[in-house]
């Protein structure tokens, strides 16, 4: 096991980073303002399983894979890409029959949680925060390595889902005071598209950090 002096650093370095808004935030957002706080806490639930499975990764070496293989890394990146787009041209595509006041049908929450698992899991960012920032927290003669950064990866979800669970639950007081207004519904599919068509270019062109020998 990691000392407490280190585990101290890690959850003080890892609150700092998850505090920095990201693909997975905005994902959060946009759920609780279309569909209130029960969908932006199924994504948020959603997101941080997608950071146990690159937990469970790292823990088995393949983090270490993906960010050693320029194939590897770039196979996860344009995937990711390309369901963040995919999820943009459905809001922006998507019929919807003419309305006078409400807001759109409500998505299923067990598909909102897959679908923040996926945005998740395809976000090659979070395999590299396992092998670039949580190595430094590991320590060979304290115990199985392992076992180290499955404990460090339950802390680190730990942080992200309290983070995460404040961004659903503003959001959807947002967006209960913006279902008053009809307005706001006319034009939300072009925001919500937008949005995820904007992150998945982003992730697109996103160049594969150097790394040094």
């Amino acid at each position: 096991m990691p000392s407490l002096t280190s585990l101290l650093l890690f959850v003080l370095a890892g609150s700092v980073l998850v505090a920095i808004p990201g693909p997975n935030h905005i994902y959060i957002i946009t759920r609780g303002l279309s569909q209130g706080r029960a969908a932006g806490l199924a994504s948020a639930a959603g997101v941080e399983t997608g950071t146990l499975v690159y937990c469970a990764a790292a823990a088995a070496g393949l983090a270490a894979l993906i960010a050693s293989s320029a194939l590897a890394f770039d196979a996860v990146r344009y995937l990711g890409a390309a369901y963040l787009i995919y999820l943009g041209l459905r809001a922006l595509l998507r019929y919807e029959p003419p309305r006078l006041t409400g807001p759109p049908d409500p998505v299923p929450l067990r598909r909102v949680y897959a679908e923040g698992v996926l945005v998740n899991v395809l976000n090659p960012k979070v395999a590299l925060f396992f092998v670039a920032f949580l190595p430094q927290f590991l320590d060979p003669g304290r115990g199985p390595v392992a076992m180290q950064i499955i404990v460090l990866g339950l802390i680190m979800a730990t942080i992200g889902m309290l983070s995460d669970v404040a961004y659903a639950l503003a959001a959807g007081s947002l967006g209960a005071w913006l279902n008053t207004r009809p307005t706001f519904f006319r034009r939300q599919r072009y925001l919500t598209g937008t949005i995820y068509l904007a992150l998945g270019v982003v992730a697109a062109i996103t160049g594969r950090p150097a790394t040094s020998h």
